[in-house]
C-alpha cells in the first residue's frame, strides 16, 4: 500500500491542485451567476480529461491534452478570465508528460498575466507556486528516482556478478580437489606397483632359497649356512629399499603445511567467509618446528576470528624473506579496543616464544595477528 502511494503521489497531488485552483477560483469570484450548470460542467470534464490521461498510453496523451486546451479556452473565453490558471497547469501537465527544457517550465507562468478579478499579482503568486511543484517534481524528486533505480540496477548487478564468481570460484576448488585425489590416488597406485616390484621379487626369492635351505640343512650345513646368510643379506637390502622408496614418496612437510592452511581457508568459505591464503619466497626453507607454530597459530586465530569477529574476510600470509619468515592472519571484522591474555593469545605467545619469535597485535582495522621467525 505504501509503495503504490509512493508510485502515484504526484498523481494525486496534481489532481488535488487542479480541485483547489478551481474551488478557489469559483468562491473568489461570482463566475457562477447565471451560468453554474454549464461551468460546473465544463470544470467537472476538464478534471475529468485531465485524470483520465494518466490511465491512457502516453501516445494517446496529445489527444486528451488537445480536449483539455479546448475546454480551458472555452471557459476562458465565454466565462470567465480567472481560469487562466487553469491555463498555467495545463502548461505543466504537458511539461511533465514530454520533459521539455528547464526554460519552457520558466515561462509558462506569463499566462497568469491575463487580466482578471483575482489580480495579475494574486494570479502570478499562485501559477509559481505552481511551477515550484511542477519543477521539484520533474528536475529533483526524478533525478533522485531515476538515480536509484541506476543504483539498484548496478546493485543487482554486483550481487550477480559476485554470486557468479562465488560459483566459479567453488568449481575452482572443487576441481583442484579432484585433481589433488587424483593425483594422491595416482602416488598410491604408483607406490604400490612399485613395492610390488621391489618387495615381492625379493620375498619371492628369500622363500625359494629358504626352501633350499630346508632341504640341504642335513645333507649339506655348510652351504645351507651360506644360503641363509644370503638371504638375510637379501631381505636387508630389500628393507633399505623400501626405506629409500617411502622416504622418496613421503609428502614435504611444507605441502602438507600448505595443504593444511588451504584446507582452514576452504572451511571458512563454507561458512560463508571469504578466505584467502598467500605465499612468497621458498616455503621448503622454512624448519618443521616453525610449520608446526604457524598451523597452530593459524587454526587458533581464525576460530577465535570465525567466532567473535563478525568478519567477512580472512587472510593469511606466509612470507619467507632472507632471514626471516613473517606470518599474519588477519579479519575485518570488529577488532577490540583491548587484548585479553586468554588461553588462545597466550598458547600463541608461548609456542613463538619457544622458537625465539616475535607475535604482535593490530586492533585498528579488524583483528591482525603478526608473527616474525627468525630463520
Amino acid at each position: 500500500m505504501e509503495e503504490r502511494f509512493r508510485e502515484n503521489y504526484f498523481s494525486l497531488l496534481r489532481i488535488a491542485l487542479l480541485l483547489i485552483i478551481e474551488v478557489y477560483i469559483i468562491l473568489s469570484q461570482s463566475v457562477l451567476t447565471g451560468a453554474s450548470a454549464k461551468v460546473l460542467l465544463l470544470l467537472a470534464l476538464f478534471i475529468g480529461v485531465v485524470a483520465g490521461k494518466e490511465l491512457a498510453p502516453k501516445c494517446y496523451r496529445i489527444f486528451f491534452f488537445l480536449v483539455a486546451w479546448i475546454l480551458w479556452l472555452f471557459v476562458l473565453v465565454s466565462v470567465e478570465t480567472s481560469f487562466a490558471l487553469l491555463g498555467v497547469f495545463l502548461c505543466y501537465e504537458v511539461f511533465t508528460c514530454y520533459r521539455p527544457r528547464m526554460l519552457w517550465y520558466i515561462l509558462a507562468p506569463v499566462i497568469a498575466l491575463v487580466p482578471s478579478e483575482i489580480g495579475s499579482a494574486v494570479q502570478m503568486v499562485i501559477a509559481l507556486f505552481i511551477a515550484v511543484i511542477y519543477i521539484q517534481h520533474d528536475f529533483v524528486v526524478e533525478s533522485y528516482r531515476k538515480q536509484t533505480r541506476e543504483d539498484t540496477i548496478t546493485e543487482q548487478k554486483l550481487k550477480h556478478n559476485i554470486s557468479r564468481k562465488e560459483q566459479q570460484l567453488q568449481e575452482t576448488v572443487r576441481k583442484s580437489l579432484l585433481m589433488a585425489e587424483n593425483q594422491m590416488l595416482e602416488e598410491r597406485a604408483e607406490l604400490s606397483q612399485t613395492l610390488h616390484d621391489k618387495l615381492g621379487h625379493n620375498i619371492n626369492g628369500s622363500v625359494y632359497q629358504l626352501e633350499a635351505v630346508k632341504v640341504l640343512m642335513e645333507k649339506d650345513p655348510q652351504t645351507a649356512r651360506g644360503m641363509v646368510q644370503g638371504v638375510i643379506d637379501q631381505l636387508r637390502s630389500g628393507m633399505d629399499e623400501i626405506r629409500l622408496i617411502l622416504r622418496n614418496e613421503r609428502p614435504k612437510k611444507y605441502k602438507l603445511a600448505v595443504l593444511q592452511l588451504e584446507k582452514l581457508c576452504e572451511d571458512c568459505r563454507m561458512k560463508g567467509v571469504e578466505a584467502q591464503l598467500s605465499t612468497e619466497g621458498k616455503l621448503s626453507e622454512i624448519p618443521e618446528k616453525y610449520l608446526e607454530v604457524i598451523l597452530d597459530n593459524a587454526y587458533e586465530a581464525v576460530s577465535n576470528s570465525m567466532k567473535y569477529a563478525k568478519c567477512s574476510k580472512i587472510k593469511i600470509s606466509v612470507h619467507v624473506l632472507n632471514q626471516i619468515i613473517r606470518c599474519s592472519i588477519s579479519d575485518n571484522g570488529i577488532g577490540c579496543k583491548e587484548i585479553v591474555d586468554g588461553m588462545g593469545i597466550s598458547g600463541m605467545r608461548k609456542r613463538v616464544r619457544e622458537i625465539n619469535g616475535i607475535l604482535d597485535f593490530e586492533t585498528e582495522a579488524g583483528f591482525t595477528i603478526n608473527m616474525l621467525l627468525p630463520l
